[in-house]
């Protein structure tokens, strides 16, 4: 398996971030009910293989939260990973907004196929769907997708390629850091989102130039606005 580049960004400077209390959800939206998620589920799986495969390129490869029968390494083909989503809940709050993985058009991108434990389909999908796309405004955020496996060339369920309906940030390399910086909210901060996901791909072999890039300018700028040592700011 191939050695990544270390990373510079760690446990400590995700302690300099200062926590932030803020909502999970926006309250504005209709979240999704057991109904909802099954007829969902049912839509998106109908004549597709099983066992069912998921494509996972950020919290999906450490945090899965579904059972999985069996995980091997993939690469997307023609997208790439993109801090675009952004966030004024769950990891972050209106003064501190936060960002969230997507895939954009171009490139690739190399995860993991997660292929979900047959017998459990239901509660399996029901768990992702409802993680992952949580409201009926989200809900057209899943797609299947073209990857790169061992096996050849496989179709594989993934969520937010080339967002819709949901609020954007294009932000250039040193903004995007600036951001995740800086940003929490209740389910955590930004940069520990990014240091978690960094560590995920590392575990795996797998080397994101643009993800190692950031987590680095992450590091530099929580490092400019609390020296290690320093308490995080109020």
């Amino acid at each position: 398996m191939p050695q990544t580049i270390p990373l510079v960004l760690s446990d400590d400077h995700v302690a300099r971030v200062a926590p932030a209390e803020g909502l999970i959800h926006d309250p504005a939206w209709r979240l999704l009910e057991e109904v909802d998620l099954d007829a969902l589920a049912d839509r998106l799986t109908q004549g597709r293989p099983r066992p069912i495969p998921i494509f996972a390129y950020g919290s999906l490869i450490w945090n899965p939260g579904f059972e999985v029968q069996d995980r091997r390494r993939a690469t997307a083909i023609g997208w790439h990973r993109d801090f675009s989503l952004s966030l004024d809940h769950f990891r972050g709050t209106p003064e501190r907004p936060g960002l969230m993985l997507a895939l954009a058009s171009g490139g690739s991108c190399e995860g993991l196929v997660l292929d979900i434990a047959p017998g459990t389909e239901r509660d399996s999908l029901r768990a992702i769907l409802k993680r992952e796309l949580v409201a009926h405004e989200l809900a057209a955020n899943a797609c299947w997708i073209e990857v790169e496996t061992a096996r050849g060339r496989e179709q594989a369920l993934t969520f937010y390629a080339d967002p819709v309906d949901t609020p954007m940030a294009r932000l250039t390399l040193p903004q995007q850091a600036q951001r995740l910086a800086s940003a929490a909210g209740a389910a955590g901060s930004g940069a520990e989102y990014l240091l978690r996901t960094a560590r995920g791909l590392a575990e795996l072999g797998i080397h994101d130039a643009y993800i190692w890039t950031l987590q680095r300018l992450v590091a530099e700028e929580i490092d400019a606005a609390s020296p290690a040592g320093c308490p995080p700011p109020d």
